[in-house]
């Protein structure tokens, strides 16, 4: 006589001793992957010579030579560009969401006035046409390949103004641009902590070297003839 209440423990001993990976029937899955319609695999774009994403002209001159016209993709990042297409890795790529400024370079305009633009949120399409400066293009070379440092650039070193450098291109551009302005239009001396202050405010360093920074542009300033209109 077969004991029925001992069937569902035999047909589970029969199950294991098959083995972990041996297939199990489950109808009501079977019945609802027959009851289930195709997936259409998506076609392959035309070929035809297009490039699969929109391309935009840039013709641009960074730090005295022009480069282009050439097609970058519409949404490619400045600081990409820099990197990649250009080969300029100075510019570093902190934050990627225009916070920090440690990626800024410097846009000059036909009016001679300059400002710092952000290259990790604005497109290289953005750039078309323009004049730009990174911290590359500060430093000059001799016929005998000497360098010598903007003098920006030699005051952070005097200074111990940067531990870590990876937000220091920022600071040399963005103190660039405020020493340029003080030259165009210049401050009372008492107004100067003010403008400094002003000027590099949104420039981030992570390793706090805020006040050796704005010791070593203070130093510029007061060295730079024209910046400063009661010196003498």
């Amino acid at each position: 006589m077969t004991d029925t209440s001992s069937a569902p423990q035999a047909a589970s001993n029969a199950n294991a001793a098959a083995g972990a990976d041996a297939p199990t029937y489950n109808a009501s899955a079977a019945s609802a992957a027959a009851a289930s319609p195709a997936v259409p695999v998506a076609s392959p774009a035309p070929a035809g010579g297009k490039k699969p994403w929109e391309t935009l002209p840039v013709t641009v001159k960074v730090n005295g030579e022009s480069h282009g016209p050439m097609d970058v993709p519409a949404g490619l990042m400045m600081i990409d560009f820099l990197h990649e297409t250009l080969g300029l890795t100075g510019s570093r790529l902190g934050c990627g969401q225009g916070i920090c400024h440690a990626c800024v370079v410097i846009v000059d305009h036909a009016d001679g006035t300059s400002e710092t633009v952000r290259t990790c949120i604005t497109g290289a399409n953005y750039f078309d046409g323009k004049t730009v400066r990174t911290v590359e293009g500060h430093a000059t070379r001799d016929t005998d390949g000497k360098v010598t440092l903007a003098p920006i650039q030699q005051a952070f070193l005097d200074h111990f103004s940067f531990q870590c450098g990876y937000c220091t291109p920022g600071f040399v551009n963005a103190a660039t641009v405020l020493i340029e302005r003080l030259k165009r239009n210049p401050i009372a001396r008492a107004d100067l902590e003010a403008a400094i202050t002003e000027g590099l405010n949104d420039q981030i360093c992570r390793c706090t070297g805020y006040v050796r920074y704005y010791e070593a542009v203070r130093d510029v300033v007061l060295k730079t003839p024209g910046c400063i209109k009661d010196s003498k």
